[in-house]
C-alpha cells in the first residue's frame, strides 16, 4: 500500500494524475460533514453514552449518566439556537434590502 499524502502540500497519492486537491472532497464538502457532525452525531454519540453509563452503573452512576445525558441535550440546543439567531439575521438583511428597494422605487418588491 502506498504512502498517504503530505497534509500540507495535498499532493495525490502515487499512480493518481488527479490535481492535488481533485481526490479529496471540495472543502464545502468537508465543511459540511463537520457541521452535520457538530450539530448531530457529537450530540447524539454523547446522549447514548450517557444513557449507556446509567443503565450499567449504580445509583451514583445514574446521577453521572443524567449529566452526560444534559451535556449532550445542551450542545444539540445551542446548536440550535445558534441556527436560529443565524436564520433570523438572514431576515433582517432581507429585509433591510425590501426597504432600501422601497426608497429607490417608491413600490414595496415582489
Amino acid at each position: 500500500m502506498s504512502d498517504p499524502p503530505h497534509p500540507s502540500t495535498g499532493d495525490a497519492p502515487p499512480g493518481h494524475s488527479e490535481g492535488p486537491h481533485e481526490w479529496r472532497g471540495s472543502p464545502r464538502q468537508e465543511r459540511r460533514w463537520l457541521l452535520i457532525f457538530v450539530r448531530f452525531l457529537l450530540p447524539g454519540a454523547t446522549v447514548i453514552a450517557g444513557l449507556v453509563v446509567m443503565s450499567l452503573g449504580g445509583e451514583s452512576d445514574l446521577e453521572g449518566g443524567a449529566g452526560i445525558v444534559g451535556a449532550g441535550l445542551a450542545v444539540f440546543f445551542l446548536n440550535w439556537l445558534f441556527r436560529a439567531g443565524a436564520s433570523g439575521e438572514r431576515e433582517r438583511d432581507a429585509e433591510d434590502a425590501a426597504r432600501k428597494y422601497f426608497d429607490r422605487h417608491g413600490r414595496w418588491p415582489e
